[in-house]
C-alpha cells in the first residue's frame, strides 16, 4: 500500500529523535515533515538535532529542513514529541486545523474526551474521537499515550483485571534517558539513587486507572494505586517492583497463567510494532534486568518476573519496559497503527 505521510513535532528532542529513527523503516508511515522550535527553523535536521541514539540518523531526515510548528503546514498525521511546556497550545491548534495528533505529551492525557491509549488494553477508548470532535469542534483529533512508567505498570496489571484488582503499591527504578537530554547531572546520579521525579507518582496513580477504566476512561478503574518514583543510574529501561491485592483470591499459578496468556488487539491484527507476545513472563529469579531485557520485542514488550506470594498483599512481581520506546515514541506509533487498521486515519 502507499505509505502515509506523517510529520514530527518536537523532532529535535529525545522523543522526537526516537520518532524519526523508528519511522525511517516503518512499512506504513513515511516522514515528510519535521518541525521544532524557532531556533531550529530553516536549518537542516542534522545541524540542529543533538543525535543521542545508538542508531545512525536516517539520511532522508538528516537533510530535511526543519520547519516551525505551524498548524496547517504539515501532513494530516503528526506525531508529537513536544515538551509539555508548549505541547498543550500547539497540539490543540493542530487538531483545530484538521490534523490527527498522536501525542506523547502529558497535556491532554487526562482530558475526558481524549483517549489515553495502550492498544492491548483499551482499544475501545478510540470511540471517544467522535464525541471529541463534536464537543471541541476539531476537524482533527488528539490521541495520547501514557507516561513512560505508567505504560509498564498498566501493561503488567491489565491481565489481572479478571481477579478484580483492589490495591497496587509500586516502586520504580527509572532510567536516566527518561529525563531527556542533558537529563540528570552525572554528579547527581552516578553511584546514587534520586528518590523523587516531579509529577511521576501522580501520573502513575491517575493515568493507570483511566487506562484500565471504562466509558473511554471516564469511569476510572475501581482500585487504588500508590507509587514511589526513583531515578537510578541506568541508561534505558524502567524497572518497578509491584505488589497487588485483589477482591478475589487467585493462586500465584492463576496470576502467572493470566500474565503469560495476555494478548490484545495489536497482536490479533499483527500490527507492525506489536510485540508477540506483549508481556514476557520470566522464570529466572534474577530477571528481568534493563541491560538484558529492555529491548525485548524491539523495545515494545514488557517483561515480568519474580512473581510470588506477598505476605502483606496477595502477589508481588518485578516489571520492566523500555522507557523511550514502549514508554514514548514506540507507544505512539503503535497507537497510530491501530488507528490506521481501524480506519481512523
Amino acid at each position: 500500500m502507499d505509505a502515509i505521510e506523517v510529520g514530527v513535532l518536537g523532532a529535535t528532542g529525545m522523543v522526537g529523535q526516537q520518532f524519526v529513527s523508528r519511522l525511517a523503516r516503518h512499512p506504513w508511515f513515511r516522514v515528510t515533515w519535521l518541525a521544532a522550535s524557532e531556533r531550529s527553523q530553516g536549518k537542516r535536521y542534522r545541524e540542529v538535532a543533538p543525535w543521542r541514539l545508538a542508531t545512525q540518523m536516517p539520511g532522508a531526515s538528516a537533510e530535511r529542513v526543519v520547519e516551525s510548528c505551524e498548524p496547517g503546514k504539515g501532513p494530516k498525521v503528526v506525531f508529537s514529541g513536544l515538551d509539555a511546556s508548549v505541547a498543550g497550545d500547539i497540539e490543540g491548534a493542530f487538531a483545530a486545523a484538521g490534523h490527527i495528533v498522536v501525542s506523547n505529551a502529558r497535556n491532554f492525557r487526562m482530558d475526558p474526551l481524549v483517549p489515553l491509549l495502550i492498544p492491548e488494553i483499551n482499544a475501545d477508548h478510540l470511540t471517544l474521537l467522535d464525541e471529541q470532535r463534536r464537543t471541541k469542534g476539531w476537524p482533527g483529533a488528539i490521541v495520547t499515550n501514557p507516561n513512560c512508567s505508567t505504560v509498564v505498570l498498566a501493561m503488567a496489571l491489565a491481565p489481572l483485571r479478571v481477579f478484580n484488582l483492589r490495591a497496587v503499591v509500586v516502586s520504580t527504578m527509572q532510567a536516566v534517558s527518561g529525563a531527556g537530554y542533558p537529563g540528570v547531572a552525572s554528579l547527581d546520579i552516578l553511584g546514587n539513587v534520586v528518590p523523587f521525579i516531579g509529577g511521576e507518582e501522580e501520573k502513575m496513580e491517575s493515568e493507570t486507572l483511566k487506562i484500565l477504566g471504562s466509558d473511554g476512561g471516564r469511569s476510572p478503574y475501581a482500585a487504588v494505586v500508590s507509587a514511589h518514583a526513583n531515578r537510578v543510574a541506568v541508561l534505558d529501561g524502567h524497572t518497578m517492583t509491584v505488589s497487588v491485592d485483589f477482591h478475589t483470591r487467585p493462586s500465584i499459578e492463576d496470576v502467572g497463567h493470566a500474565i503469560r496468556n495476555f494478548s490484545g488487539r495489536p497482536q490479533e491484527l499483527w500490527l507492525p510494532s506489536a510485540p508477540q507476545p506483549p508481556i514476557v513472563l520470566m522464570d529466572e529469579p534474577t530477571r528481568p534486568q534493563p541491560r538484558l531485557d529492555a529491548d525485548l520485542g524491539g523495545g515494545m514488550a514488557v517483561s515480568v518476573g519474580r512473581l510470588r506470594s506477598c505476605p502483606v498483599m496477595q502477589a508481588k512481581f518485578v516489571a520492566l519496559g523500555h522507557n523511550t520506546i514502549r514508554g514514548a515514541a514506540g507507544a505512539a506509533i503503535l497507537n497510530a497503527e491501530l488507528m490506521h487498521a481501524e480506519g481512523l486515519l
